[in-house]
């Protein structure tokens, strides 16, 4: 009896894990496919050539991004990516945190933070050009000048906010001033960066494919302006789908270190909710 009962618990068990599986498929995927199946119906019903087919844009993806161009185009575009993004959040977090920590120090940038943070960014590009030259180091800064503003102000924000009392209480304990920081001032302040992070991630993205797009002899942004030149139009818009790729990656992989980063408050919120 006992052995047939634990058969039965391990098959709801499974089947539960397994409903679990199935769901967590089902919501992300349902409606792309859903619009892909929309998408595929329109364009044979389309007489445009500007709109094609799934199955033509994804020939033109195997065709156009599997290969050679990878190496050429993808790679050398991820790499300026991912050093933009990588300078940003060091730059932003660094800076933040002097600014935020130094009250007659965030009263004398404000001022100046604010005209910075107004100025679109591709405005730079000729800028970056004139002083940098056509390279790889122009495209980087250029990310950078968009992509710091959101994790800068929002390390600020997040500093500043940080508990007055917990603050008072560890200055009472004589907690040295990089324990306050690192144990206490960080933590505090990290959803406030983790969120400027999420957002400068779409930034820095926007902004690799305009400065490719601007001035540059290869890359995603590159590749995409000329297929569009040259009426490549399926090749356009397999261009278009991996820079969308990209962001899925890119929002994937910050939830993984987000999840892991801010395990503690989203405990907290988890246990509030209860």
């Amino acid at each position: 009896m006992t052995a047939y009962t634990g058969r039965i618990a391990a098959t709801r068990r499974g089947r539960t894990v397994g409903s679990r599986i199935a769901a967590g498929l089902v919501y992300p995927l349902g409606l792309p496919i859903l619009l892909l199946v929309l998408w595929g119906v329109v364009a044979t019903r389309a007489t445009s050539t500007f709109f094609p087919d799934p199955v033509t844009i994804a020939e033109a993806f195997r065709q156009t991004w599997v290969g050679p161009a990878f190496v050429e185009d993808v790679l050398p575009s991820l790499a300026r990516l991912g050093l933009g993004i990588a300078a940003s959040i060091v730059l932003g977090i660094a800076a933040g945190t002097v600014i935020g920590l130094t009250h007659w120090l965030r009263d004398l940038l404000e001022p100046l933070l604010e005209f910075l943070r107004a100025i679109p960014p591709p405005v730079l590009i000729p800028v970056a050009m004139l002083l940098l030259g056509i390279t790889d180091t122009m495209k980087v800064v250029v990310i950078v000048s968009g992509a710091v503003w959101p994790i800068l102000l929002n390390t600020i924000e997040g500093v500043r906010g940080t508990d007055s009392v917990m603050k008072e209480t560890a200055r009472s304990f004589q907690v040295s001033w990089w324990e306050r920081l690192w144990f206490l001032v960080l933590p505090a302040a990290s959803p406030r960066i983790m969120a400027g992070v999420r957002q400068a991630l779409s930034v820095a993205l926007i902004l690799m494919v305009i400065s490719e797009m601007f001035a540059s002899s290869s890359g995603l942004g590159y590749r995409i302006a000329y297929f569009q030149r040259n009426y490549l139009i399926a090749e356009m818009w397999s261009g278009i789908l991996l820079l969308g790729l990209v962001g899925v990656f890119l929002a994937v992989a910050f939830g993984l270190v987000e999840r892991r980063v801010l395990r503690w408050y989203h405990g907290i919120r988890e246990v509030n909710r209860v």
